[in-house]
């Protein structure tokens, strides 16, 4: 699903979708107050094993999987990471392999299975203790803020810098999962990802650690003509890095977050590829929901997160870290 423009913190007053937002207000009221029930009411669990929540306050993607697996290179082989398995039919707990169907596990945990240790599980706690069980020193939950089953021992929010927290309204009025205030006296830090930006008012009380990270290209571009495809929140990210590296982009085609690429959907690209002399071109994120086949046939076009303020990150993965070293004697 691709996000209502009257989420957008810049929606305007002569939008009519705003009265829309006006008539689901009421039911917005509503789902905060389940959302805050569910935080008072449930007792988490302890994991054997510190976890780190990497998280956000919108529906959709603001970059949780690359920061993952930034914290994951600074922590180590022992790291382990946990999901849901979003879009995927298996419930878990489960280990992850790289060879592994999508539409049985999800996109997300294969890309963290190519880093190591990864698991997805419904239930997070029986999924973080079946990791610390197979040797796991530590955890870091790829989304699951709001689900309050399991402790956290750190939790880090991201935020999509340009983007923020839209109009600052619950769903289905706005893009937040909970009251913004709720999620915020909940977080232990803040990434914003993405460009710099003015200071945004809504953290302006927030006094916790606010870290700035970027997602760089980790491939090389290929000196050709490309039709780009992605199936994110956001597809227009993709599409704008690609132009930013100087990329002969002849069509950007979008489609929606998690989308299964049909056969249909893949021969007309290729179509559309053909006629123009073109090659295609996708994010990692993409090409794991495409068939083998398929992937060799697309380029791809892999990110990491870049932390502007490393030295901060070290500090607030410090406690963690020393945590996972094995007790002597």
């Amino acid at each position: 699903m691709r996000p209502p423009e009257f989420w957008r913190a810049d929606a305007s007053g002569r939008d009519a979708a705003l009265t829309l937002r006006a008539v689901l207000t009421p039911v917005s009221w509503l789902y905060a107050f389940a959302a805050a029930q569910r935080q008072h009411t449930t007792t988490p669990r302890n994991a054997p094993v510190p976890v780190i929540c990497v998280g956000n306050f919108t529906v959709g993607g603001a970059g949780k999987t690359p920061v993952s697996r930034a914290l994951r290179a600074k922590l180590g082989p022992s790291a382990h990471t946990l999901s849901r398995g979003y879009g995927g039919r298996i419930e878990g707990p489960l280990r992850v392999t790289p060879d592994m169907d999508v539409r049985e596990v999800g996109d997300e945990p294969l890309l963290h299975a190519r880093d190591g240790g990864a698991w997805i599980a419904r239930d997070r706690f029986a999924g973080a203790t079946a990791a610390a069980q197979a040797g796991a020193r530590a955890i870091i939950m790829d989304d699951g803020f709001q689900n309050p089953t399991l402790a956290k021992d750190l939790s880090i929010v991201v935020v999509d810098s340009e983007y923020g927290v839209g109009n600052g309204q619950v769903l289905p009025a706005g893009p937040l999962r909970e009251r913004l205030s709720d999620g915020l006296a909940r977080a232990d830090a803040i990434v914003l990802l993405g460009p710099e930006t003015e200071p945004h008012d809504w953290l302006s009380g927030f006094r916790k650690p606010i870290l700035h990270a970027r997602l760089e290209p980790a491939g090389i571009v290929p000196d050709a003509k490309l039709i780009a495809f992605a199936g994110l929140a956001r597809p227009e990210k993709f599409f704008d890095t690609l132009a930013l590296l100087g990329a002969k982009v002849a069509e950007a085609v979008p489609f929606g977050d998690h989308h299964f690429y049909s056969e249909d959907d893949l021969g007309v690209l290729a179509q559309m590829a053909e006629e123009r002399e073109a090659t295609l071109i996708t994010t990692e994120k993409d090409a794991a929901r495409l068939s083998p086949e398929w992937r060799a046939r697309v380029a791809v076009l892999p990110v990491v997160a870049r932390f502007t303020e490393d030295a901060a990150l070290d500090d607030l993965l410090a406690p963690i870290r020393s945590r996972m070293n094995p007790p002597h004697g």
